[in-house]
């Protein structure tokens, strides 16, 4: 990595993967294509639940807040993914890395409490269905939509604040985005205070409301082996087995990189570990939504005859 001096670094440069050949513009098309493929998915879903009166329900409203914030999500991090892969080790600006740092990681966390949201959605409807619909109204739901948002962008603030006073010594950000272990890496001085607040504050937004959770769905698994029927049992699982698969895919990925000491890992395993919970989450959620849900699909139906008899008419 090359020296520059500490507090005046002109720029960061990102490294991003190495590819050569022929292999970088599979990449960079690979790349280019599953970008492209999530903000249509997301944006289908969000088009959908305002289209369709019958998804306007709470679980579809999450859902769609869920695939927004998706959107930006991914955005957040693929166009440098993009340049680092056609273009190689990528310059970027000591603000605009701060800047990334800060809004990748409010994003995260802000999807992380929204999940905790989904899963209590999932447990009054199950657990308090006489009193679902007054304790879920519109003006709750758009209460708690805010709240996670809030609350993600308020707890991303000490990281992103602590790295931004940090003297840098080094230059080349061992990822393809600004990231917290990369960046603590190139610092002048001892991090390990910083971790250490970083991993506090992390871990326990996140681990709080991944015991939560738990705790909502150990609810609705008691509720739903109450049931009188394998039927009925069945399709209160059914409601519930995709946000189940997406809480898997975001904590399971999320937790290697963020859990723990960085230096315990060889250097370029948190980017790869990246492409799971940063590219590939976002891929798979309108996928997981949509193939995995009987209303989605047929909603998707009735909004593609609607389309077709509009085209007819005009």
């Amino acid at each position: 990595m090359d020296l520059v001096n500490h507090t005046r670094t002109q720029s960061f440069l990102l490294a991003g993967f190495t590819t050569t050949g022929a292999l970088r513009p599979l990449a960079f098309l690979g790349t280019l294509c599953i970008y492209l493929l999530t903000l249509a998915g997301n944006l289908c879903i969000i088009v959908l639940v305002q289209a369709d009166p019958r998804l306007c329900t709470p679980m579809y409203f999450f859902i769609s807040v869920l695939s927004f914030l998706e959107l930006w999500y991914v955005s957040t991090t693929a166009p440098t993914l993009l340049h680092t892969l056609l273009h190689g080790r990528s310059p970027i600006s000591p603000t605009v890395c701060l800047v990334q740092l800060y809004v990748f990681h409010s994003l995260g966390m802000t999807e992380c409490f929204l999940l905790g949201v989904m899963a209590l959605d999932r447990y009054l409807a199950i657990c308090r269905p006489l009193h679902y619909q007054a304790l879920m109204s519109r003006q709750v739901q758009l209460r708690l939509a805010g709240a996670t948002w809030v609350a993600g962008f308020s707890a991303a603030l000490v990281p992103a604040s602590l790295t931004a006073t940090l003297p840098f010594c080094l230059k080349e950000v061992a990822h393809y985005f600004c990231d917290l272990a990369p960046l603590m890496r190139l610092a002048c001085v001892d991090t390990g205070w910083h971790n250490g607040l970083h991993g506090a504050v992390i871990g326990v937004a996140t681990g709080c409301n991944f015991v939560l959770i738990l705790g909502l769905y150990g609810g609705i698994l008691r509720a739903v082996l109450k049931l009188p029927s394998a039927a009925s049992r069945a399709k209160a699982f059914s409601t519930c087995s995709s946000h189940i698969t997406v809480v898997v895919l975001f904590y399971a990925s999320a937790f290697t990189v963020y859990v723990g000491s960085p230096g315990s890992r060889p250097e370029g395993t948190d980017k790869r570990i990246a492409l799971v919970y940063a590219l590939l989450t976002p891929f798979l959620n309108p996928i997981i939504y949509t193939l995995r849900n009987k209303e989605v699909k047929e909603a998707m139906k009735r909004v593609r005859v609607r389309i077709r008899t509009m085209l007819k008419e005009a």
